[in-house]
């Protein structure tokens, strides 16, 4: 286990570069413009009337939600070029000769990056998501205190509101994670005989594997398979009709409405999780388990060769 635990470090080690500093960076450009958008003066943020108490609270409602969203896109799109590079790096920097003297299998070495891809280093992202909602509390309530609203019930609405997003946003991660878990593995496992070309080659997978169904059983052409339409289905995210409910501000859980209700982190959190293919998820992570396996015994043998 301490092996393991080891090896899963040397790829936080390894990749933290595009996990921990470049969004730590990004961060800091990115509030670095909102306070300067406040303090040159194309942000009014002087309010009257009932919109004072009501606009910042809403504002950093949307904001927190998009921006932690905004970096899951980021994770998701990293995660992937991280398949890539980190399953042939051993074979492209010489350290093959390195790992493979070490008393674990291949097995055990590829197991360890694609669970550093699902715990580690998405773990950093969502931790900076949530440094992003702790700088827009510090907006939202400054926001307040220029309107003169700032109170103890304003900065605890504004708390409750974060905790509900940090809810919503660590249940999406999961759910993806899980999701496209197979795809990661698969990206990851044609890493280790081709490298960095594993992701064109992985997109031009179900084109071809549509084209053999449409080729030996007929059909309109290679997109009206039950291939493509299958992965057509297992490529998108799982659903939420909450979050459109939510947004077009019709009455939500709390029955507000003042143009969108108090976001309820948990209503989404249980409608998104209702919305899964469980039995997807669970043949997904065997396909991803056997895809490994299949990969490390090809790194085994071309090494042992």
């Amino acid at each position: 286990m301490k092996a393991f635990i080891a090896l899963v470090h040397r790829e936080y080690i390894e990749h933290k570069g595009a996990f921990l500093l470049g969004p730590l960076i990004l961060l800091t450009l990115l509030f670095g413009i909102i306070i300067l958008a406040f303090t040159v003066g194309r942000v009014d943020a002087r309010l009257s009337g009932a919109v004072l108490t009501v606009v910042p609270l809403i504002v950093y409602e949307i904001g927190f939600l998009g921006l932690g969203f905004a970096w899951l896109l980021y994770l998701g799109a990293t995660l992937f070029f991280y398949c890539a590079d980190g399953f042939a790096a051993d074979r492209r920097n010489n350290a093959m000769l390195f790992w493979k003297s070490m008393p674990v299998s291949d097995f055990t070495v590829l197991m360890s990056k694609l669970t550093a891809a699902i715990t580690v280093l998405p773990g950093i992202v969502f931790a900076i998501a949530l440094l992003s909602g702790v700088l827009l509390y510090g907006v939202a309530f400054t926001t307040m205190l220029i309107n003169g609203t700032a109170t103890f019930g304003a900065l605890g609405a504004i708390f409750g509101i974060y905790l509900q997003v940090a809810l919503a946003l660590l249940v999406a991660l999961a759910a993806a994670l899980l999701w496209y878990l197979p795809y990661m593995a698969l990206v990851g496992a044609m890493a280790t005989a081709v490298g960095r070309w594993a992701i064109p080659i992985a997109l031009l997978l179900p084109a071809l594997a549509a084209t053999v169904e449409w080729v030996t059983l007929g059909g309109q052409h290679p997109f009206a398979t039950h291939t493509w339409r299958f992965l057509e289905y297992r490529s998108t995210p799982p659903a939420t009709t909450y979050s459109d409910i939510w947004f077009s501000g019709v009455d939500g859980p709390s029955g507000a409405n003042l143009g969108a209700p108090r976001f309820d982190g948990l209503a989404f959190a249980s409608d998104l999780l209702g919305h899964v293919d469980w039995l997807q998820v669970g043949l997904g992570a065997v396909f991803a388990v056997a895809v490994i396996y299949l990969a490390s015994e090809y790194r085994r043998r071309s090494n042992d060769n």
